[in-house]
């Protein structure tokens, strides 16, 4: 089948994938915007929605115990292996409606292209409950499951209102003892995950699709400095410690930093201020900070710089500073053949092949500790994500719909991919 009759087919099927898209973007925490964090009561809604799209395609669906939507097309053969497809459903507050949607969309509309037909391999889509880290404050809850990285410790973590992850899926009527069976199986092939790009590269390039050859590595960590609330209309200036001002100048510090090293970006992201009234000195200022980059010694370098300064800042002042990491995680390496296949995929559907690496995490660099994984990327309008105005072009999704097929066809004649000795 040529690209224009692939065209003529997909069109439909890419504008029903942008109407649901905005339809999962209906069930949020917050009125007028979209806000779904981890176990949410509006997860629901989406499990019950993407469940009715899936059940008529002969998919059987369940949510597993770390609250992950999971959807198994069964192959020719009941013995056979598993590609995993999919992406997370969690968002960030004030969220646009595309930002891991779309790819859990995708794998839906994958199946609907299949028509009922069966491949030697069973296709999983994946909607992974949690990614973006919001209400935690670590990332991943979702796919770290799969991989047997949601331990007790982790599962003791609270949010701030100090509930536990343990408490959120045992009242969302799931069960934390039976999260070890959300594995995955030695029998899966691999995962692939389609994503808008979140940045402005693809559009910038005239591009609409790439093949991610690498997801950057990213610290998360947490940074308290301590020091005395006081009153604020009595206490001179050369007599306060004031957890504020130090927060001041170390924020000051990294962005001087990642200004000066290229391809690094580090962000403080939030603050939370003890006592936090207008006329007392903050006692306590609890900030986070995000550092990425393609290569782990130039992000471990600079992460060591910026402790060393908070270090330096809090006895200058005379207060405290404690560092807690929350999230190290090297670069990640998509897998070489994947990649190939995508490249190869992409330019049957007439776009140019472009590789580039991802600044932002994705599951897909959580699940690569244990299966081969690749990713497709989508351009992203303006660059935009993580806001109201994010968007995809129609004409992008129907490409990577056309993509998305050549490729499931592409491996289900590729012995060495159902062979699984790519991974060797």
């Amino acid at each position: 089948m040529n690209h224009a009759s692939l065209k003529r087919d997909t069109r439909a099927f890419a504008c029903e994938a942008l109407v649901r898209c905005q339809r999962l973007a209906g069930f949020s925490e917050d009125n007028g915007s979209i806000r779904r964090t981890f176990l949410s009561p509006p997860m629901r809604d989406c499990y019950r929605e993407i469940t009715a799209w899936l059940e008529p395609l002969g998919a059987s669906v369940r949510v597993d115990a770390a609250g992950n939507l999971r959807a198994l097309y069964p192959a020719e053969n009941p013995n056979a292996p598993c590609l995993l497809i999919g992406s997370h459903l969690d968002t960030v507050p004030n969220a646009g409606a595309y930002d891991g949607v779309l790819g859990v969309v995708l794998a839906v509309t994958l199946l609907q292209n299949l028509s009922g037909r069966r491949l030697p391999f069973a296709v999983e889509v994946v909607g992974f409950s949690e990614e973006e880290g919001v209400r935690f404050g670590v990332p991943f809850l979702g796919s770290r499951a799969l991989v047997g990285r949601l331990d007790d410790e982790l599962l003791a973590h609270c949010d701030q209102h100090e509930t536990s992850i343990r408490s959120v899926i045992e009242q969302f009527g799931l069960h934390a003892a039976e999260i070890p069976q959300a594995a995955i199986p030695d029998n899966v092939l691999g995962y692939l995950e389609f994503h808008i790009e979140q940045g402005p590269a693809l559009e910038s390039a005239g591009l609409a699709l790439a093949a991610v050859e690498a997801i950057a590595g990213q610290t998360r960590l947490e940074l308290t400095f301590v020091g005395r609330a006081n009153h604020a209309g009595t206490t001179p200036m050369n007599l306060r410690y004031d957890a504020m001002a130090a927060a001041a100048e170390w924020i000051s510090t990294v962005e001087r930093r990642a200004k000066r090293t290229s391809g690094l970006v580090a962000t403080v992201g939030t603050i939370l201020v003890k006592p936090g009234a207008t006329n007392v000195i903050a006692g306590e200022t609890r900030l986070s900070l995000d550092v990425r980059h393609k290569a782990d010694q130039i992000r471990n370098s600079a992460v060591g710089y910026f402790i060393r300064q908070a270090e330096d800042i809090a006895r200058r002042r005379g207060l405290r500073a404690r560092c807690k990491v929350q999230l190290d995680q090297r670069a990640v390496p998509m897998d070489p053949f994947l990649v190939k296949q995508i490249d190869e995929a992409i330019a049957s559907v007439g776009c140019e092949p472009h590789r580039m690496v991802s600044g932002a995490g994705h599951d897909a660099m959580i699940l690569a500790e244990k299966i081969p994984c690749a990713m497709i990327f989508l351009r992203t309008p303006g660059g935009i994500s993580h806001d109201p105005a994010e968007s995809v072009e129609l004409e992008d999704v129907v490409k990577a719909i056309d993509c998305g097929s050549l490729l499931l066809d592409q491996l289900a004649s590729s012995p060495q991919f159902l062979s699984g000795t790519q991974r060797a």
